[in-house]
Order: structure tokens, then sequence, then C-alpha cells
């Protein structure tokens, strides 16, 4: 089944690769979406793909890469749309 994903990564997330490492993964996984940075010092990310696969990517913002220190998790579960070709740093 297919699933989609909107989540906001709070805590230290910016300047320690969570972008990449994000993106690195997602590939491996074979999720589509984007990740981005927000002014307000979060990640931002949406996540389309096999329903098992997309946990992995929301499993994954929980911890982040290695010099990150993430407080908080927003996932919001929305429509599957199918709307992108590959994952993407916006």
């Amino acid at each position: 089944m297919k699933a989609r994903a909107h989540v906001l990564v709070s805590g230290r997330v910016q300047g320690v690769f969570f972008r990449q490492e994000t993106q690195e993964k997602a590939l491996m996984l074979n999720v589509t979406g984007w990740v981005r940075n927000t002014n307000d010092d979060r990640v931002e990310a949406v996540f389309e793909g096999e329903e098992e696969n997309v946990e992995k990517m929301v499993d994954f913002c929980k911890t982040g890469p290695a010099y990150a220190n993430v407080t908080r998790v927003k996932v919001t579960w929305e429509r599957y749309v199918g709307e992108f070709e590959s994952f993407r740093i916006r």
C-alpha cells in the first residue's frame, strides 16, 4: 500500500547533514518527495512510497544523522498523490 507523510523535525537539525542523509536513505528505500531547511531552524520533508518504507523514513527523522539532536517530530499522514519522480533536497 502507498503512503505519504509530511514531517517537521525540530531540534539541532540544520548544519548536521540532515537533508543529505535523508536524501540518501530515501533513495535507498525508493521513497520520493523532498526535504528542506525552514526559516525557523527546522527540517521539513514529504515522503511518498510504499507504506513500510515511508514509515522507515519517519523513524529515521526521529533520530536523524549522528550530530543531530532531534527534540520533536510532527508527522501528518496525508493521502498518497504520486506527484514526485525522485527525492530532492530543496
